[in-house]
């Protein structure tokens, strides 16, 4: 017999809708499993079981008066949705994973946020991150790693390491996440779930922490890719103050109704190498490629290899942006030697950016948008553009961190994440589905990036590529 956990967060909210399931008990089955399985999965930083009881009580008085009334509920109205811990939640613990912020408490919510309460959604906890997100591991000294349940010995990845543990391992139907270089990406590869970062613009970063860089957005974490749009649809759409909003659907359109659509053939171009130079690409990462390529090819789209008109100079102009920001996280006067050392690094080097050199190297990034656009993905070119998600299979816990040599570390995540950051930098829609795994059953990742704003057409071809190659029922041992 199936139980709550083995339902995707869409099935869910149809059995909670028709009356079948009741929120509280649907989020008293996810608060149980979290007692027993996060300490073994590192997938939370801070659970809210008080406020978690208090919306599911709330969603179900809700449910109930709907069905009295005929009224339809929200798509996930009832479904837990745990949120990331670089997001604000007004009055829990707001850590961005840093010792140096442990007792901070968010005034306000972030937009995200709000959209999520209106949806009627359950508030698990905030999940794991590194700290300030910088890394794509999910290690740092608030509590135990995060760790795929695929194996307990390897990372989650990160930044959204926390957010992908709970979702792989059933403590969460979906997640928020968020994605500044592949943070949501890389968790998915690693976890084997599906992870789709939006446009630039597409999701709200406000109303306190806006990216100005456009680097950064949230987005979602899931098992399935309709339930990665139905998330997208509750997080998405512009709010007053952004700084990047992008292109509307069309009126009466979701994201949701992308699924199952015929994306009709597309020409696909296969990435011939990887945008950071000397990053070797692992033989299971370089397969799950071709192997999907073959896939979509026998789907009936055109794929052909294509090289990325970059240079090395965009990896320096992305860490300058980077160290930038993380030198501008606050961090209370006296902690700064609480902070890790990969985070004292690059606040010190961003510190010694001048306005001019950030200034030339935000425009070389959105200059990298505007030649892809231009050159590579033109009305006419290519529609979609396929490479792996990351450069090997998910590393050990504690590989990729080197607390004696934080620039080699920065190096080093580099290397393992050289696909990722490039659509943080373009701005451009780009998800990794879990369609390989390794012969010793690790999750290997492919990702799939399309035009700026067309989130619609990348969801319609992930769903036919799902449907194609099923993997939602593909569970670790610990499931």
């Amino acid at each position: 017999m199936a139980e709550l956990h083995d339902l995707t967060a869409l099935e869910q909210a149809r059995a909670i809708s028709a009356g079948d399931l009741s929120p509280v008990e649907l989020t008293e089955h996810y608060l149980a499993r979290i007692e027993r399985l996060d300490d073994t999965v590192g997938a939370f930083l801070t659970r809210t079981p008080e406020i978690a009881r208090e919306q599911a009580a709330a969603a179900e008085r809700t449910a109930t008066a709907a069905r009295r009334e005929g009224r339809p509920l929200p798509p996930l109205h009832g479904v837990p949705v745990p949120v990331k811990d670089l997001s604000q939640v007004a009055g829990v613990r707001f850590t961005m994973g840093s010792l140096a912020l442990d007792d901070r408490v968010a005034p306000v919510d972030d937009h995200v946020v709000t959209r999520l309460r209106a949806a009627g959604t359950v508030l698990l906890g905030k999940t794991n991150t590194p700290e300030f997100g910088l890394p794509c591991y999910t290690e740092n000294r608030l509590g135990p790693p995060a760790r795929t349940p695929w194996d307990l010995d390897r990372s989650a990845g990160g930044s959204s390491g926390g957010a992908g543990a709970a979702v792989a391992a059933g403590l969460a139907p979906l997640a928020h996440a968020s994605d500044g270089g592949g943070s949501i990406r890389i968790p998915a590869a690693a976890c084997g779930l599906v992870g789709l970062k939006p446009s630039r613009g597409r999701v709200s970063s406000g109303p306190v922490l806006h990216d100005v860089t456009g680097l950064s957005t949230s987005g979602p974490l899931a098992r399935t890719v309709a339930d990665a749009a139905a998330l997208l649809d509750v997080l998405a759409g512009p709010m007053p103050g952004d700084a990047f909003t992008a292109p509307a659907l069309p009126p009466g359109e979701t994201f949701s109704a992308q699924v199952g659509r015929d994306p009709g053939r597309l020409r696909i171009g296969v990435l011939a190498g990887a945008p950071v130079p000397g990053a070797e690409v692992h033989e299971e990462c370089r397969r799950a490629v071709a192997d999907t390529a073959a896939l979509l090819s026998g789907l009936g789209h055109h794929v052909e290899e294509v090289s990325l008109p970059i240079d090395a100079s965009v990896l320096e102009d992305f860490t300058r942006v980077w160290s930038v920001i993380a030198a501008n996280r606050p961090v209370p006067p006296g902690r700064e030697e609480l902070l890790m050392p990969l985070t004292r690094h690059l606040r010190e080097r961003g510190a010694t950016v001048s306005g001019p050199e950030f200034a030339r190297s935000l425009y070389a990034l959105h200059h990298l948008g505007q030649t892809v656009a231009d050159t590579l993905m033109p009305s006419g070119g290519y529609d979609l553009l396929l490479s792996p998600t990351v450069a090997a299979p998910p590393p050990k816990v504690g590989e990729l961190r080197n607390d004696a040599d934080p620039q080699a570390e920065f190096a080093a995540i580099g290397a393992y994440s050289p696909f990722s950051a490039l659509y943080n930098a373009t701005g451009q829609p780009a998800v990794s589905l879990p369609l390989h795994q390794t012969p010793e059953g690790l999750p290997i990742g492919v990702m799939l990036a399309g035009r700026y704003g067309e989130e619609a057409g990348l969801i319609s071809v992930s769903a036919q590529l799902e449907n194609a190659r099923p993997w939602a029922g593909r569970r670790p041992r610990m499931w």
